[in-house]
């Protein structure tokens, strides 16, 4: 094993997403008819499928196996996501009248988390070849060396925002391109013009989808008061959302945290999980968390999750390749965006954007790709090693 740590921590993850899915699904198998190991054990056979591909990946050669299957990811799950308005109702599910998994063998699988992993293998394999420094290059200059990221970049958010109907996946891969370019190479002038533009072209999507402006209401609807005695009373009254608009999913969530306090309720003695969060074992996993583990559990699994992302970032730090490298640090990026794009939605910083927090939320389709990511840089973690560079 390249990085036994590493491993360990990312096994120990998934694991506590198994217990969380037992204890926090309690209502949801009661409303839908199943067993209450239903989804438990589906968590697990994603959990062990998972650890396994992590375990084969990690013994192949970076050499020859890094690039076949990063390109085959990026290329593999684009047509895929390109197809899918295109195929029958019975190859894929539908929710809200946008496609975004594909059924396989009774499992749906979502093509979008695949292809998260295979762009940034894209940036990272092609930002090495063709971006360096920015000395002597104007920002005229790195627009025009940017256009073709940009391009592939303004499809993708088409098809995952517009089609999909999907925001918040291309919050978190905009944020991991944006932090690539500056690694690869690109000038603060250039990273501070595409944030802006990334930051119009937000505010475009959120105002093109009458659910998105509701989400954003609802938002701030509770976030509010604390935010406008800041104004003046003339000011805070235009700005202030009408009282019928109801901040319920994130109310909710508050009070679950609140309701945890230190040490928490207990295992399986929460009390928001029972109808009051929509299928907390999802998107609000981090809430069922704080209430039935309380602080010390949610630091407990922040402190996992960041020494799982130091060792990502060491195996990034001392490559002497610039493929790993951007690879590594990219995978590192995209998993901190996402948990960081759950924990302040359901703490009420931040809207809600429906992104699932890694190796702890269920679903198969994040768990199986994020794990594959990490089964690459385990993989490219060798190729480290036989660089010379200091063992990890």
């Amino acid at each position: 094993m390249a990085d036994r740590k590493l491993f360990t921590l990312v096994a120990i993850l998934i694991g506590i997403s198994i217990l969380l899915s037992y204890t926090l699904s309690a209502y949801t198998t009661l409303l839908f008819g199943v067993n209450e190991f239903h989804f438990a054990s589906r968590q697990a056979v994603y959990g062990l499928l998972s650890i396994t591909i992590i375990w084969i990946l990690a013994q192949l050669d970076p050499d020859k196996w890094l690039k076949p299957i990063g390109l085959t990811l990026f290329i593999g799950s684009m047509i895929l996501m390109i197809a899918m308005p295109f195929l029958p109702e019975f190859l894929v599910s539908a929710v809200g009248g946008a496609k975004r998994w594909i059924k396989v063998f009774g499992f749906s699988l979502a093509p979008v988390e695949f292809f998260k992993i295979g762009f940034v293998y894209f940036l990272a394999w092609s930002f090495s070849r063709k971006l360096g420094h920015h000395d002597g290059m104007g920002i005229k200059q790195e627009f025009i060396r940017f256009m073709p990221y940009g391009v592939v970049f303004l499809g993708a958010m088409f098809i995952i925002a517009f089609v999909q109907n999907d925001l918040g996946q291309v919050v978190v891969l905009g944020l991991t391109l944006l932090f690539m370019l500056i690694f690869a190479g690109s000038s603060f002038r250039f990273f501070f013009s595409i944030l802006l533009a990334a930051f119009l072209f937000f505010l475009f999507f959120i105002f093109t989808a009458e659910h998105r402006i509701m989400r954003i209401k609802s938002w701030w609807a509770l976030a509010q008061n604390s935010v406008l005695e800041l104004f003046p009373e003339t000011i805070a009254a235009q700005l202030r959302v009408p009282t019928e608009v109801e901040p319920y999913q994130i109310g909710h969530s508050l009070n679950a945290i609140h309701n945890g306090g230190i040490f928490g309720t207990g295992l399986a003695n929460g009390t928001f999980k029972l109808g009051f969060l929509s299928e907390v074992h999802t998107d609000f996993v981090l809430a069922g968390l704080a209430e039935e583990f309380g602080f010390v559990g949610v630091v407990f699994v922040v402190f996992l999750f960041l020494w799982m992302l130091q060792r990502i970032f060491k195996v990034a730090n001392r490559s002497r390749d610039s493929t790993i490298y951007l690879f590594s640090l990219g995978i590192g990026l995209m998993l901190s965006f996402a948990f960081l794009v759950n924990a302040y939605g359901i703490s009420g910083i931040t809207p809600i954007k429906g992104i699932s927090v890694p190796f702890l939320s269920y679903g198969g389709s994040a768990i199986l790709a994020a794990s594959i990511g990490i089964g690459m840089i385990l993989m490219a973690s060798k190729k480290v090693k036989m660089d010379g560079v200091e063992k990890l």
